[in-house]
C-alpha cells in the first residue's frame, strides 16, 4: 500500500456465517478496488476466504485482504503494517 493514512477500507460481514455483505473504500485510488469488491460480493465470499487470498504486496488491493484479516488478527503486528 502507499502508506497514505487518509481513507479507509471497511468490510461488513454476517456475524454467524462470516459472509461479506458490504465493502466500502474511501480515499485516493479507492475506485481501483471496486472490481475486487464486486467480485467478492458476487462470489459470496467469507471474511476467512478473503483473508487467505493471495494479493500483490504493496498495492491497494492488499488493503482488502488486510481489512479481512483484521476480523481475527491484530494487523498492527503483521510485517506489512508494523511501524
Amino acid at each position: 500500500m502507499n502508506r497514505d493514512t487518509r481513507g479507509f477500507i471497511k468490510i461488513v460481514a454476517d456475524d454467524s456465517t462470516g459472509r461479506i455483505v458490504g465493502i466500502t473504500a474511501v480515499g485516493k485510488e479507492a475506485g481501483d478496488l471496486a472490481a475486487a469488491g464486486v467480485y467478492i460480493l458476487e462470489a459470496g465470499m467469507t471474511v476467512e476466504q478473503v483473508a487467505n487470498l493471495w494479493s500483490p504486496y504493496l498495492t491497494m488491493a492488499e488493503g482488502i485482504k488486510i481489512a479481512a484479516q483484521s476480523f481475527t488478527t491484530d494487523v498492527s503486528k503483521l510485517s506489512c503494517c508494523a511501524s
